[in-house]
């Protein structure tokens, strides 16, 4: 039997915390919801009330408009809470920009529910936070053995290596709009490269909000209005949707890379006609899911989207109480963002020509 019946139970609309009143990212509006980080199969708008890291908040707005909650509520990290009954805090996920695990603690009980976390160093972002618990909340994104992320600052490597050798033709790198965009960004600057960097007009709102908290992504350029020669040896950024649609075909002769951890599997690099894959996420990956949880030193563990058997599998292996959440609803937007809001995509009228 569950140690945590009364902290969190699954509703239609997701996770609900019965004595604090409130859902963690429901798929659907409610009264109340706690918010873990931005991506939009987590953060949707039409809720009554949301509570939310400041960061989270603000990507909310750019992304839904200024109204996209009746009341907004931030939440600094580490800062206890109490809704109801239940003590609240948010500890850092290191998924993207804002993104938290939220813990629920009632009694000498606590729940914590990841979100999506990585381990792997982010400059954009607050690094993760081990938090002990009871019962862990975990998603399962790349919850295979197969995935293995390697370190982000190679891949980055792989890519201003390409440049070098064909300095005629432009870099077209499909990147999610929202943390993996700016991640790539950052690792580019910290590589050195401080050229400017031309991007998609779907990515330049939020990576004006990211610099707007201190991240700073160097010299950034629109694509618009620009022929293909003058995009020869530059680096372009784009979501992966517009790397084979009218838009990117404007560019001239590209090399297609792709930064997603989805790039393990080089049959899906094919069918996306990627020439350079780069193996860079904002998931963790088997090795980190599997420390994460023994970190937490949990006795329950709760799994959802993603490779939830597999996980749930290793988990009983080591003798802990562990179950799929078989929720709907959740996609991987970090590494397959469904699409981009409409308040977050200008159109690119000025696309080159």
């Amino acid at each position: 039997m569950s140690v945590a019946p009364d902290l969190l139970t699954l509703t239609p609309a997701g996770l609900y915390c019965p004595h604090g009143g409130f859902h963690i990212d429901p798929v659907r509006p409610v009264e109340r919801a706690l918010i873990t980080h931005g991506h939009s199969d987590h953060a949707r708008s039409g809720h009554g009330g949301v509570m939310a890291t400041p960061e989270t908040l603000g990507i909310m707005a750019v992304r839904y408009g200024e109204d996209f909650a009746g009341v907004t509520e931030p939440a600094a990290l580490g800062r206890p809470i109490r809704v109801g009954d239940i003590e609240v805090c948010f500890h850092p996920a290191g998924h993207v920009l804002g993104s938290a695990q939220i813990s629920l603690t009632r009694g000498a009980c606590r729940v914590v529910v990841s979100g999506d976390y990585k381990r792997q160093l982010d400059p954009t972002c607050i690094p993760f936070e081990t938090v002990p618990c009871d019962v862990f909340v975990t998603e399962a994104t790349f919850g295979l053995p197969v995935f293995c992320h390697p370190d982000a600052r190679g891949e980055i490597g792989k890519l201003l290596e390409s440049l070098s050798l064909f300095p005629e033709r432009p870099h077209l790198v499909g990147a999610y709009s929202l943390g993996k965009a700016q991640r790539v960004i950052a690792l580019i600057r910290e590589a050195g490269y401080d050229d400017p960097v031309f991007l998609h007009g779907a990515l330049e709102r939020l990576c004006r909000f990211y610099e707007s908290r201190g991240i700073d992504l160097g010299l950034l350029e629109p694509v618009r209005g620009l022929k293909p020669k003058e995009l020869a040896g530059r680096i372009v950024i784009c979501p992966p949707g517009s790397m084979a649609d009218l838009w990117s075909r404007r560019l001239g002769d590209p090399v297609t890379a792709f930064a997603s951890g989805w790039m393990r599997v080089r049959a899906r690099a094919r069918q996306r006609g990627v020439e350079l894959p780069l193996v860079i996420s904002d998931h963790s990956d088997w090795n980190d899911l599997q420390a994460t949880i023994e970190e937490t030193g949990a006795g329950e563990v709760w799994v959802t989207h993603g490779a939830e058997e597999a996980l749930v599998h290793w988990c009983r292996t080591r003798g802990l109480d562990a179950r799929p959440l078989h929720m709907l609803g959740y996609g991987d937007e970090g590494e397959a963002e469904p699409d981009t809001p409409a308040a977050e995509a200008p159109a690119e009228d000025g696309a080159p020509s």
